[in-house]
């Protein structure tokens, strides 16, 4: 193929002479004129032709002829034998520089007339015409690439391209770089390299195509920057030719966050709370969350991420939950509680998954019945008609707990039947509680003394059941006096004092004989006793008559000691004054 050429022409002539000087009548080969041109081309892969060249042959002479390609230094490029092969010369492929193009004509054998020798050294009855120039100027050419073209799916996965490559046999321009335009031209990206071509992330661009090209120039070119259009820069700059990539949009449910959650399966509600969706890419017109097992099986489908968090996962039981985000376009099939969700068909998506784990603990259950109330007197109080909803119970171990009202462990029966068969009359007054306990392994401080509240270990109690003991006691009403004595040394005894106990309640019973500040001076056990004191030898001051009925175990019932004060079962009737003047 021909040499690359620098621009400038120059005319090569050759002299035709005769061989013979006595014989002037010698014709020698004459080559005639050529016209057309000059031509100019840009060197840039594309091919250039010349056309419109003439031959003036009226005074041409010469048995044989051809045309003649040289550079500009003479050196025979290429002998197209017609001007029809000239014009179908590609003097883009011959690079940079300066062709000239010639015809001869010639006589007889001549030597020095082929490619790759000088149009200046051949020799015989030889001659060329005039020359026309044709000027090969270089400018930025960006070559070819090829690959792709590359279609992606915008779902929130990256998407990069490879494999393209790069023929650069014509490239010329001293700058380069890769451009990457929307299908208008306008510039999106400028990356430097082939790697950090193929770095790009596709799918960031979302739905749309993008083309990308190579880029060769020289000097100084203005537009070529981001925002601007490809097809607007100016200055010595070439684009290569463009592969595709698309970009489709599909349905894409975006990312969720939060959690993981991990919850005891205890009988109290477990919620999910704080979840967010970052739905920046998402798309599809609808949306929905979802919640499967581990294996993907639906188990319900919330609306909102309100109704999300609104889920009681206590109530699944032991087990793992996944909690989803979908997004869909128009009729999928599948999506139904009781299906998969990996079975689900049509234009859907879902999101990252969130993980909820569901921990089997000790559970006791619920109790029902009651609640209780009895009277503390004396007959035996039973509970009865307790029942356990063991539906969801859970530990290895098991007992009943029966605590006071601060949690205080008062007994430990370790069946039903025993529960029912505590007599609660003789704990006296207050109040129980009656509890069921499950649990696995070793636990601490499950033991009478002990406080239910401060048990540790895999236990757990079940709501309680409230055992009220009442305290039934009643002194009935007492009449008589008021009393008023002189003190004078005269004993002065009441009488007349009587009792009204129709209504009276109470094991125990005695008098009081108070101060008008409630000290206790005296304790006379029955009536008799009472209108046998002689209050003249108290002195002067204020007395207090009163009748008391107790429960066992009262305490401060003594002299010296105050009414006021007394602590347990008890009830104290009205009182009767007895003044001492």
């Amino acid at each position: 193929m021909f040499k690359k050429l620098i621009i400038g022409m120059l005319a090569i002539g050759l002299i035709a002479v005769s061989c013979n000087d006595d014989d002037d009548n010698v014709l020698v080969a004459n080559a005639g004129e050529i016209a057309g041109g000059p031509f100019e081309f840009d060197v840039d892969g594309e091919a250039d032709m010349v056309s419109g060249i003439t031959l003036d042959d009226t005074n041409a002479f010469g048995t044989s002829s051809t045309w003649i390609v040289t550079d500009d230094q003479g050196n025979i490029l290429g002998l197209p034998p017609t001007i029809t092969a000239v014009e179908g010369v590609n003097f883009d492929e011959a690079g940079a520089g300066t062709c000239l193009i010639w015809y001869a004509r010639y006589n007889g054998t001549i030597t020095g007339l082929e490619m790759g020798m000088n149009a200046n050294e051949v020799t015989g009855d030889f001659d060329l015409s005039n020359s026309i120039t044709v000027v090969r100027n270089q400018v930025a050419n960006a070559g070819v690439i090829d690959g792709g073209p590359f279609e992606f799916d915008v779902d929130g996965e990256a998407d990069m391209v490879s494999g393209i490559t790069l023929d650069d046999t014509n490239v010329f321009g001293s700058g380069s770089t890769w451009i990457v335009t929307d299908d208008q031209g306008n510039i999106l990206g400028l990356p430097p390299t082939m790697t950090a071509l193929e770095g790009v992330n596709f799918d960031s661009a979302g739905a749309g195509t993008c083309l990308i090209w190579y880029a060769r120039y020289e000097g100084t070119i203005s537009g070529l920057e981001m925002g601007m259009n490809a097809n607007d820069v100016t200055g010595d700059f070439d684009l290569s030719n463009s592969i595709t990539v698309v970009r489709n949009q599909v349905v894409n449910a975006g990312t969720i966050s939060g959690g993981p959650f991990e919850f005891d399966v205890d009988g109290d509600a477990d919620m999910v709370s704080g979840i967010t969706l970052d739905d920046t890419n998402a798309f599809g017109a609808n949306s929905t969350w979802i919640i499967t097992d581990d294996q993907g099986n639906i188990l319900g489908l919330p609306p909102t991420l309100m109704a999300v968090e609104g889920v009681d996962f206590d109530a699944a039981g032991v087990g793992t939950c996944l909690i989803w985000y979908a997004r869909y376009d128009g009729t999928v099939t599948g999506l139904e509680m009781g299906m998969n969700a990996n079975d689900v068909t049509g234009d859907f998506d879902l999101s990252n998954s969130i993980t909820v784990v569901r921990n089997q603990v000790a559970n006791a259950g619920v109790i029902a019945g009651g609640p209780f109330e009895f009277d503390v007197d004396g007959t035996a109080d039973m509970v009865s008609g307790i029942t356990l909803d063991d539906t969801n119970v859970f530990g290895d171990n098991s007992t009943w707990v029966i605590t006071d009202d601060q949690g205080n462990i008062l007994g430990l029966p370790p069946t039903i039947m025993a529960v029912e068969g505590v007599d609660f009359d003789a704990a006296g007054p207050g109040v129980c509680l009656i509890w069921y306990a499950r649990y696995t392994g070793t636990v601490t401080g499950l033991e009478m003394g002990m406080n239910a509240n401060n048990v540790t270990g895999d236990f757990d109690l079940s709501n309680s059941i409230t055992v009220t003991r009442n305290c039934n006691t009643s002194p009935g009403v007492i009449s008589g006096g008021p009393y008023t004595f002189t003190v004078d040394g005269t004993p002065d005894m009441v009488s007349g004092l009587s009792i009204d106990n129709s209504n009276a309640a109470g094991p125990n019973s005695t008098w009081i004989i108070t101060d008008d500040q409630g000290e206790i001076l005296g304790l006379p056990a029955t009536l008799f006793d009472v209108q046998g004191v002689n209050f003249d030898a108290a002195g002067p001051g204020v007395c207090l008559i009163w009748y008391l009925r107790y429960e066992n175990g009262v305490e401060g019932l003594a002299m010296g000691m105050n009414a006021n004060d007394l602590k347990g079962c008890f009830s104290l009737s009205n009182s009767i004054q007895v003044t001492r003047n």
